[in-house]
């Protein structure tokens, strides 16, 4: 089955029928959701047309129709931008290793909170010191990858007291990613590769969830001053929308926005060669 396929079948079998107003039918359903000729109905299309779409053998799909499955299979904006992107996918290669400009380096290390900034297959591709200290030691650490850190390293489990819903989160978004670089050989074997590694990942990569990095909460228990609830706001660089930089901060008055001030303290403290580690790739 195709992508696009395997997305409309996990979208329509996610969906209530009961919530659509749409009859129980004689006899009892014997799959989860909508059947397909519901989800024509709903669309608008025939149900031979939606069965070729959902067997990957329609081609040209026009915005319209993508519009009306959109509404249909009741998709967010990040889900629905998916859609377009299986239906008519815009290959590109992958392009040169990622750098970071030093103006860009010098914006994190002027930014009073934890910030990173990641690529395209959501690796940390350069941190300030307060975000280098929150969670993983990037500075120390040669595989900088979140997926692989989450899934594979236990250290994420001690870190992350929600690991459950940071792995929903991280797998949708790498589904994202995956809609607008299709058939990128490194993102398919960096998808081999936690398959592989991971029973985990296997399981959320089959359900189809969508997601764009844009904003959320974390819970953080960091080795040195303990809980931190942040919420994180991401924005893309519109010179390199492969990158993103994302920043996290505390709520004003907070438990959480006076350890950040602790691990400040701390980083502040500490000896020149521990509190930032020059990035590889940076020019």
């Amino acid at each position: 089955m195709s992508e696009l396929g395997a997305f409309l079948k996990a979208r329509r079998a996610a969906l209530d029928p009961a919530g659509l107003g749409l009859p129980r039918g004689v006899t009892q359903r014997r799959v989860k959701g909508l059947r397909r000729e519901e989800l024509a109905q709903l669309a608008g299309i025939s149900v031979d047309y939606y069965t070729r779409l959902e067997q990957g053998r329609a081609k040209n799909v026009s915005d319209a129709v993508l519009g009306s499955l959109a509404r249909a299979l009741r998709l967010d904006a990040g889900e629905e931008s998916y859609l377009h992107n299986l239906a008519a996918p815009q290959r590109r290669e992958p392009g040169p290793a990622p750098r970071i400009r030093p103006e860009l380096q010098h914006l994190l290390d002027a930014i009073q909170a934890p910030a990173f900034v990641f690529g395209r297959y959501l690796e940390v591709l350069a941190w300030n010191p307060l975000g280098g200290a929150v969670s993983f030691d990037f500075g120390r650490l040669g595989e900088r990858s979140m997926p692989k850190l989450v899934f594979t390293d236990e250290r994420a489990k001690q870190l992350h007291p929600e690991w459950d819903a940071v792995c929903r989160e991280l797998v949708a978004n790498l589904r994202a990613e995956s809609g607008r670089h299709p058939g990128d050989p490194q993102l398919t074997r960096l998808v081999d590769e936690l398959s592989s590694a991971s029973a985990e990942f296997r399981a959320l990569w089959a359900e189809h969830a969508v997601q764009e990095k844009a904003q959320g909460w974390k819970l953080i228990v960091n080795p040195v001053v303990g809980e931190l609830r942040l919420r994180y706001q991401t924005l893309r660089l519109p010179d390199d929308p492969d990158q993103g930089l994302v920043v996290y901060h505390a709520e004003p008055g907070s438990a959480s926005e006076r350890a950040l001030g602790l691990l400040a303290s701390w980083i502040a403290d500490a000896p020149a060669g521990q509190r930032r580690v020059t990035t590889p790739g940076i020019s």
